[in-house]
Protein backbone atom coordinates (compact mmCIF):
# COMPACT_ATOMS: atom_id res chain seq x y z
CA UNK A 1 0.00 0.00 0.00
CA UNK A 2 1.46 3.24 -1.38
CA UNK A 3 1.88 6.02 1.22
CA UNK A 4 -0.65 9.28 1.46
CA UNK A 5 0.55 11.56 -0.87
CA UNK A 6 3.08 14.27 1.19
CA UNK A 7 3.78 11.86 3.20
CA UNK A 8 7.93 11.63 3.60
CA UNK A 9 9.73 8.62 1.96
CA UNK A 10 10.74 6.25 4.53
CA UNK A 11 14.75 6.52 4.78
CA UNK A 12 16.80 4.08 2.36
CA UNK A 13 18.04 0.69 4.15
CA UNK A 14 21.80 0.78 4.10
CA UNK A 15 23.66 -1.76 2.13
CA UNK A 16 26.19 -4.54 4.82
CA UNK A 17 28.57 -5.86 2.95
CA UNK A 18 28.04 -10.08 3.08
CA UNK A 19 30.67 -11.30 5.53
CA UNK A 20 30.79 -14.35 3.83
CA UNK A 21 32.58 -12.86 0.68
CA UNK A 22 36.02 -11.93 0.37
CA UNK A 23 34.71 -8.85 -1.32
CA UNK A 24 31.17 -8.29 -0.56
CA UNK A 25 28.54 -6.74 -3.13
CA UNK A 26 24.73 -6.05 -2.52
CA UNK A 27 24.21 -8.62 -5.36
CA UNK A 28 26.34 -11.39 -3.65
CA UNK A 29 29.13 -11.13 -7.34
CA UNK A 30 32.53 -10.54 -6.79
CA UNK A 31 33.22 -7.47 -8.07
CA UNK A 32 35.89 -7.30 -11.18
CA UNK A 33 39.30 -5.06 -9.86
CA UNK A 34 41.85 -4.09 -12.28
CA UNK A 35 45.14 -3.53 -11.39
CA UNK A 36 47.37 -1.02 -13.19
CA UNK A 37 50.62 -2.14 -14.22
CA UNK A 38 53.36 -0.73 -12.04
CA UNK A 39 55.78 1.40 -13.31
CA UNK A 40 59.83 1.34 -13.19
CA UNK A 41 62.37 2.87 -14.75
CA UNK A 42 64.64 2.25 -16.96
CA UNK A 43 68.72 3.83 -16.98
CA UNK A 44 67.89 7.32 -18.36
CA UNK A 45 65.30 7.89 -15.58
CA UNK A 46 62.11 6.74 -18.32
CA UNK A 47 59.38 5.24 -16.81
CA UNK A 48 58.53 1.83 -17.90
CA UNK A 49 56.38 -1.22 -17.01
CA UNK A 50 58.44 -3.71 -14.80
CA UNK A 51 56.67 -6.88 -16.60
CA UNK A 52 58.70 -5.82 -19.26
CA UNK A 53 62.31 -6.26 -19.26
CA UNK A 54 65.14 -5.10 -22.44
CA UNK A 55 65.78 -7.36 -24.66
CA UNK A 56 70.10 -7.27 -23.36
CA UNK A 57 68.41 -8.37 -20.04
CA UNK A 58 66.50 -11.09 -21.56
CA UNK A 59 69.14 -12.24 -24.00
CA UNK A 60 71.83 -12.22 -20.77
CA UNK A 61 69.12 -14.20 -18.57
CA UNK A 62 69.18 -16.84 -21.31
CA UNK A 63 72.45 -17.37 -21.92
CA UNK A 64 73.03 -18.10 -18.22
CA UNK A 65 70.26 -20.22 -18.40
CA UNK A 66 72.34 -22.46 -21.07
CA UNK A 67 75.81 -22.50 -19.47
CA UNK A 68 74.14 -23.38 -16.20
CA UNK A 69 72.65 -26.31 -17.78
CA UNK A 70 75.58 -27.03 -19.81
CA UNK A 71 77.62 -26.69 -16.48
CA UNK A 72 75.82 -29.32 -15.09
CA UNK A 73 75.31 -31.13 -17.72
CA UNK A 74 79.55 -31.81 -18.11
CA UNK A 75 79.48 -32.46 -14.51
CA UNK A 76 77.42 -35.24 -14.57
CA UNK A 77 78.94 -36.86 -18.01
CA UNK A 78 82.46 -36.09 -16.21
CA UNK A 79 81.49 -38.29 -12.92
CA UNK A 80 80.39 -41.35 -15.84
CA UNK A 81 83.33 -41.35 -17.79
CA UNK A 82 85.40 -41.60 -14.10
CA UNK A 83 83.11 -44.25 -12.86
CA UNK A 84 82.58 -42.51 -9.59
CA UNK A 85 78.89 -43.33 -9.82
CA UNK A 86 78.79 -43.43 -6.02
CA UNK A 87 77.92 -47.23 -6.15
CA UNK A 88 80.46 -48.51 -6.50
CA UNK A 89 82.56 -47.66 -9.71
CA UNK A 90 85.53 -47.73 -8.65
CA UNK A 91 85.23 -50.93 -6.52
CA UNK A 92 84.44 -52.11 -9.74
CA UNK A 93 87.06 -50.48 -12.05
CA UNK A 94 89.48 -52.01 -9.24
CA UNK A 95 88.55 -55.77 -9.34
CA UNK A 96 88.21 -55.50 -13.11
CA UNK A 97 91.88 -54.22 -13.18
CA UNK A 98 92.68 -57.35 -11.52
CA UNK A 99 91.46 -59.87 -13.63
CA UNK A 100 93.62 -58.33 -16.67
CA UNK A 101 96.34 -60.89 -16.20
CA UNK A 102 94.54 -63.89 -17.48
CA UNK A 103 91.04 -61.82 -19.43
CA UNK A 104 92.97 -59.67 -22.09
CA UNK A 105 95.46 -60.75 -24.60
CA UNK A 106 98.90 -60.92 -24.68
CA UNK A 107 98.67 -58.20 -27.33
CA UNK A 108 96.87 -55.60 -25.64
CA UNK A 109 98.80 -55.52 -22.53
CA UNK A 110 102.58 -55.97 -24.51
CA UNK A 111 101.62 -54.54 -27.79
CA UNK A 112 104.13 -55.58 -30.41
CA UNK A 113 104.68 -52.31 -31.43
CA UNK A 114 104.76 -49.21 -29.40
CA UNK A 115 104.99 -45.56 -30.45
CA UNK A 116 106.46 -42.94 -28.25
CA UNK A 117 106.04 -39.81 -29.80
CA UNK A 118 108.30 -37.48 -27.48
CA UNK A 119 108.91 -39.97 -25.11
CA UNK A 120 113.24 -39.71 -26.15
CA UNK A 121 115.59 -37.26 -25.08
CA UNK A 122 114.78 -33.61 -25.83
CA UNK A 123 111.50 -34.57 -27.03
CA UNK A 124 112.49 -36.66 -29.92
CA UNK A 125 109.94 -39.94 -30.73
CA UNK A 126 110.67 -43.36 -30.10
CA UNK A 127 109.41 -46.73 -31.13
CA UNK A 128 109.84 -49.84 -29.27
CA UNK A 129 109.14 -53.72 -30.70
CA UNK A 130 108.89 -56.52 -28.60
CA UNK A 131 111.42 -59.26 -28.73
CA UNK A 132 110.21 -61.91 -25.83
CA UNK A 133 107.40 -62.21 -23.90
CA UNK A 134 107.60 -64.46 -20.74
CA UNK A 135 105.09 -66.88 -19.39
CA UNK A 136 102.96 -65.67 -16.62
CA UNK A 137 104.31 -67.10 -13.55
CA UNK A 138 104.68 -65.90 -9.92
CA UNK A 139 106.95 -63.91 -8.24
CA UNK A 140 109.44 -66.97 -6.73
CA UNK A 141 112.72 -66.21 -8.68
CA UNK A 142 111.38 -62.88 -10.67
CA UNK A 143 112.37 -60.12 -8.20
CA UNK A 144 115.64 -59.46 -5.73
CA UNK A 145 115.39 -60.77 -2.30
CA UNK A 146 114.94 -57.25 -0.78
CA UNK A 147 112.50 -56.54 -3.51
CA UNK A 148 110.14 -59.06 -3.33
CA UNK A 149 110.32 -58.27 0.63
CA UNK A 150 109.64 -54.68 -0.07
CA UNK A 151 106.29 -55.86 -2.20
CA UNK A 152 104.85 -58.91 0.25
CA UNK A 153 102.23 -56.88 1.70
CA UNK A 154 100.41 -56.85 -1.21
CA UNK A 155 101.14 -60.31 -2.26
CA UNK A 156 101.67 -61.61 -5.48
CA UNK A 157 98.87 -63.17 -7.74
CA UNK A 158 100.39 -63.24 -11.39
CA UNK A 159 103.66 -61.97 -12.86
CA UNK A 160 103.57 -60.52 -16.50
CA UNK A 161 106.82 -60.39 -18.58
CA UNK A 162 107.93 -58.80 -21.69
CA UNK A 163 110.79 -57.42 -23.57
CA UNK A 164 111.27 -54.51 -26.02
CA UNK A 165 114.37 -52.53 -28.17
CA UNK A 166 114.62 -49.60 -29.90
CA UNK A 167 114.34 -48.71 -33.60
CA UNK A 168 118.53 -49.35 -33.46
CA UNK A 169 118.48 -52.33 -31.86
CA UNK A 170 120.87 -50.73 -29.23
CA UNK A 171 118.50 -50.73 -26.30
CA UNK A 172 116.74 -53.47 -24.43
CA UNK A 173 114.01 -52.71 -21.66
CA UNK A 174 111.74 -55.44 -19.76
CA UNK A 175 108.76 -54.23 -18.68
CA UNK A 176 106.39 -55.46 -15.89
CA UNK A 177 103.02 -55.81 -14.54
CA UNK A 178 102.66 -57.41 -11.24
CA UNK A 179 99.30 -58.57 -9.97
CA UNK A 180 98.77 -57.98 -6.48
CA UNK A 181 96.44 -59.61 -4.02
CA UNK A 182 95.95 -56.29 -2.27
CA UNK A 183 93.20 -54.04 -1.77
CA UNK A 184 93.08 -50.62 -2.52
CA UNK A 185 93.95 -49.91 1.10
CA UNK A 186 97.07 -52.23 1.14
CA UNK A 187 97.97 -50.61 -2.70
CA UNK A 188 98.24 -47.05 -1.08
CA UNK A 189 99.71 -47.90 1.46
CA UNK A 190 102.45 -49.30 -0.31
CA UNK A 191 102.60 -46.37 -2.73
CA UNK A 192 102.84 -44.21 -0.03
CA UNK A 193 105.68 -46.10 1.54
CA UNK A 194 107.51 -46.12 -1.89
CA UNK A 195 106.91 -42.35 -2.22
CA UNK A 196 108.04 -41.47 1.51
CA UNK A 197 110.89 -44.20 1.44
CA UNK A 198 112.41 -43.37 -2.11
CA UNK A 199 111.86 -47.34 -2.16
CA UNK A 200 111.71 -46.78 -6.23
CA UNK A 201 115.11 -44.93 -6.46
CA UNK A 202 117.08 -47.41 -4.21
CA UNK A 203 119.34 -49.81 -6.41
CA UNK A 204 118.79 -52.57 -4.44
CA UNK A 205 115.58 -52.72 -5.42
CA UNK A 206 115.79 -52.93 -9.17
CA UNK A 207 113.68 -55.18 -11.13
CA UNK A 208 115.28 -57.73 -12.69
CA UNK A 209 115.32 -57.67 -16.58
CA UNK A 210 113.48 -61.00 -18.85
CA UNK A 211 116.35 -62.40 -21.15
CA UNK A 212 115.46 -64.68 -24.02
CA UNK A 213 117.15 -66.89 -25.71
CA UNK A 214 117.88 -66.05 -29.57
CA UNK A 215 116.82 -62.34 -29.00
CA UNK A 216 118.45 -58.89 -28.92
CA UNK A 217 118.52 -59.51 -24.78
CA UNK A 218 120.01 -62.85 -24.97
CA UNK A 219 122.33 -61.22 -22.90
CA UNK A 220 120.42 -58.89 -20.64
CA UNK A 221 121.00 -60.27 -17.53
CA UNK A 222 121.44 -58.77 -13.67
CA UNK A 223 124.48 -57.15 -14.34
CA UNK A 224 123.54 -55.51 -17.42
CA UNK A 225 120.61 -53.12 -15.76
CA UNK A 226 121.17 -49.26 -16.07
CA UNK A 227 117.95 -47.26 -15.58
CA UNK A 228 114.60 -48.14 -14.34
CA UNK A 229 111.35 -47.30 -12.80
CA UNK A 230 108.72 -48.64 -10.26
CA UNK A 231 105.18 -47.26 -10.18
CA UNK A 232 102.62 -48.62 -7.30
CA UNK A 233 99.06 -48.07 -8.76
CA UNK A 234 96.35 -47.16 -6.17
CA UNK A 235 93.24 -47.71 -8.07
CA UNK A 236 94.66 -50.87 -9.52
CA UNK A 237 95.78 -53.95 -8.08
CA UNK A 238 99.30 -53.71 -10.29
CA UNK A 239 102.97 -52.45 -9.66
CA UNK A 240 104.28 -51.56 -13.33
CA UNK A 241 108.04 -51.68 -13.72
CA UNK A 242 110.47 -51.66 -16.08
CA UNK A 243 113.96 -51.69 -16.35
CA UNK A 244 116.40 -50.89 -19.47
CA UNK A 245 120.23 -51.99 -20.46
CA UNK A 246 122.03 -52.07 -23.54
CA UNK A 247 121.80 -54.98 -26.01
CA UNK A 248 125.40 -55.95 -26.46
CA UNK A 249 125.86 -57.23 -23.04
CA UNK A 250 127.52 -54.55 -21.37
CA UNK A 251 127.85 -54.34 -17.95
CA UNK A 252 126.85 -51.47 -15.98
CA UNK A 253 128.71 -50.17 -12.82
CA UNK A 254 126.29 -47.38 -11.70
CA UNK A 255 122.75 -47.72 -12.74
CA UNK A 256 120.54 -45.00 -12.15
CA UNK A 257 116.30 -44.08 -11.67
CA UNK A 258 114.91 -43.66 -14.55
CA UNK A 259 114.33 -39.92 -13.16
CA UNK A 260 117.60 -39.09 -12.34
CA UNK A 261 118.08 -39.97 -15.16
CA UNK A 262 116.12 -38.02 -17.20
CA UNK A 263 117.38 -34.69 -15.63
CA UNK A 264 118.53 -32.02 -17.55
CA UNK A 265 122.34 -31.91 -17.83
CA UNK A 266 123.12 -35.44 -15.69
CA UNK A 267 126.51 -36.79 -17.47
CA UNK A 268 126.24 -40.66 -16.48
CA UNK A 269 126.07 -43.33 -19.16
CA UNK A 270 122.93 -44.56 -18.48
CA UNK A 271 121.76 -40.90 -19.26
CA UNK A 272 123.82 -39.89 -21.65
CA UNK A 273 122.31 -43.32 -23.61
CA UNK A 274 118.71 -42.00 -22.86
CA UNK A 275 118.26 -45.26 -21.10
CA UNK A 276 116.34 -43.50 -18.13
CA UNK A 277 113.59 -41.91 -21.10
CA UNK A 278 113.94 -45.73 -22.57
CA UNK A 279 112.59 -47.28 -19.05
CA UNK A 280 109.97 -44.46 -17.92
CA UNK A 281 108.94 -44.42 -21.71
CA UNK A 282 107.70 -47.97 -22.05
CA UNK A 283 106.25 -48.37 -18.57
CA UNK A 284 103.99 -44.95 -19.11
CA UNK A 285 102.20 -46.54 -22.47
CA UNK A 286 102.14 -50.16 -20.89
CA UNK A 287 100.43 -48.17 -17.98
CA UNK A 288 98.32 -46.34 -20.44
CA UNK A 289 97.14 -49.62 -22.21
CA UNK A 290 96.30 -51.26 -18.91
CA UNK A 291 93.91 -48.49 -17.67
CA UNK A 292 92.28 -48.10 -21.24
CA UNK A 293 91.34 -51.97 -21.23
CA UNK A 294 89.81 -51.43 -18.05
CA UNK A 295 87.46 -48.32 -18.80
CA UNK A 296 85.49 -49.65 -21.62
CA UNK A 297 84.37 -52.96 -18.76
CA UNK A 298 83.35 -50.13 -15.95
CA UNK A 299 81.79 -47.21 -17.67
CA UNK A 300 78.56 -46.80 -17.42
CA UNK A 301 75.47 -46.05 -19.85
CA UNK A 302 74.65 -42.76 -19.72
Amino acid sequence: MSPPAGSPRPAARPVVPDPALSWGEPNGRRPFVSFGRPEGYDERARPRALGRRPRAQIVAATVCLVLGAGLVTGAATGTWLSGDSGDGGADDSFAAAGGLWHNAPVDRLFPPTLQGTGAGPGGADRTWTRVAVAPDSGCGHAFDALLRKALAPVGCARLLRATYTDATRSHVTTVGLLFTKGDAAAMTSLAGRFDKEGLGRRADLMPLPYAAEGTVAAGFGAAQRAAWTVSVLTDAPVVVYAVSGWADARTVDEPQPAENAMETGATTAPAQAGLGHEAKGLADRVERGLRKHVEPATEQPS
